[in-house]
């Protein structure tokens, strides 16, 4: 299976995802059933290292998002991955334009999978403070345990 996190630049949310899971994929023995990317609807970033607030945050949690870069969505990723989950329904709605009629049973809003918050958006950390990038990822944690529960079920 191959997941495919979407923000707006992949420098805060979407990495952090991609971080997050990533871990919790290789924890749950997934690793080589499982692969977890992360990109942005636009290209403001590309080539770059997460945000450092979102890097520090994470790593406070014992994530390491310092070796992933920032790319674009593109063509390709809508035939590659077999989901490709949106940080808000802003992201969400570029994807559903730009995505062939045909794999757009392909993408979802990603708090679908955080318990009690189902077609909320993950807030944009990135004007605010540190509370923003704490916030954003206490959700990309649940949403990521409420996914990797799926993929279990669907592995068995």
């Amino acid at each position: 299976m191959k997941v495919l996190f979407v923000c707006t630049g992949n420098i805060c949310r979407s990495p952090t995802a991609h971080g997050v899971l990533r871990d919790l994929v290789r924890e749950a023995g997934l690793e080589y059933s499982v692969a977890v990317d992360s990109a942005g609807t636009h290209d403001f970033h590309v080539g770059e290292s997460p945000d450092r607030r979102a890097q520090a945050h994470a790593a406070r949690r014992g994530y390491d998002l310092s070796q992933l870069k920032a790319r674009q969505v593109g063509p390709a990723d809508f035939r590659q991955f077999d989901l490709i989950l949106a940080m808000d329904r802003g992201h969400l709605l570029r994807l559903e334009r730009d995505c062939p009629p045909e794999e757009h049973h392909k993408l979802r809003l990603f708090t679908d999978y955080v318990e009690g918050r189902t077609g909320d958006d993950v807030p944009d950390p990135y004007y605010g403070g540190s509370e923003g990038f704490e916030r954003a990822l206490d959700m990309i944690e649940s949403g990521a345990r409420g996914l990797l529960g799926e993929i279990q079920r669907r592995h068995r």
